[in-house]
């Protein structure tokens, strides 16, 4: 069963292979000699992107959750690569940068990625040794008092940053997760109900991905949609113990991450027959 609210059962398929045939192919190739080694850094986040993008588009799919969290390593090796390229390069031709996007929790971009990949990185639980290769990404310790509350949730000696570096959406998780604990899931679900609305943004600061799926902008057909989820709700429950039952089966909240037994806390979706299926059962009645 799809868990996302959009895209069928052909379109999660054929995405998940793209996706897994894409990230061995990049990684293949970054261990040819290269062509335009300036780029190498950007193309191996790139890599590590679209890492990402597989382990959400097998959840939108519906895949079981105990298999999502092989697809770590390879996002944590891809983002290594990356900065090690990045350090080489910059080296080399005296660049204060070599990024195309802002590696800093002040970000949106940035702050987004990372607090998506420790939200996953809990809910799935991968090993110690993983976490802490995530933690040397993300970086930014002491930096923002959400984010490094909810890593300290596993990583007790975190430094506790004393602001909050972006307030839409935000503020409404933190108020939640500070709340009584009665009035806790009204608030998260507040939260959730806000997310996607709020994380919008103009010209350079919007979101990489947040127009994916757009019927106006970018529609379903251009097969850059991998899930509107808002991990980091998931990330919250998982740190905090927060009560999730008023956003199970919202459009945006991926709950079976935290429920990889089952069942399943989205609706069922009745797939739309295809061309194929309406004719076959045509000819059924015929015979």
């Amino acid at each position: 069963m799809t868990r996302a609210p959009m895209g069928n059962m052909e379109y999660w398929n054929k995405w998940v292979a793209h996706s897994d045939s894409r990230t061995r192919k990049m990684l293949a190739a970054l261990k040819l000699p290269s062509k335009n080694p300036v780029y190498d850094p950007q193309y191996s986040l790139d890599a590590a992107i679209e890492y990402f993008r597989l382990i959400v588009e097998r959840y939108s799919r519906g895949d079981p959750i105990h298999e999502l969290a092989q697809h770590f390593p390879g996002l944590l090796d891809a983002w290594e690569l990356s900065n090690r390229l990045a350090e080489r390069i910059c080296r080399e031709h005296k660049l204060a940068t070599c990024r195309d996007w802002t590696f800093a929790l002040s970000s949106l971009n940035h702050y987004n990625w990372c607090f998506w990949l420790v939200g996953l990185a809990l809910a799935l639980e991968i090993p110690d040794d993983q976490w802490q290769r995530l933690l040397a990404l993300v970086e930014g310790e002491g930096q923002d008092v959400l984010l490094d509350r909810v890593i300290a949730s596993r990583s007790p000696d975190r430094k506790i940053g004393e602001r909050l570096q972006h307030g839409k959406p935000y503020a409404r998780l933190l108020k939640a997760i500070d709340a009584p604990r009665e009035q806790r899931a009204a608030l998260l679900k507040d939260f959730v109900d806000h997310w996607y609305a709020e994380l919008a943004r103009k010209g350079k600061d919007e979101l990489w991905w947040y127009i994916y799926g757009d019927p106006e902008k970018h529609p379903l057909e251009m097969g850059s949609y991998f899930g509107r989820w808002c991990i980091e709700a998931v990330a919250a429950v998982k740190a905090f113990g927060l009560d999730d039952s008023l956003c199970l089966g919202h459009e945006y909240y991926p709950g079976d991450l935290l429920r990889p037994n089952g069942p399943s806390t989205h609706p069922a979706r009745i797939e739309p027959e295809t061309q194929r299926s309406w004719f076959v059962r045509l000819l059924g009645k015929k015979q």
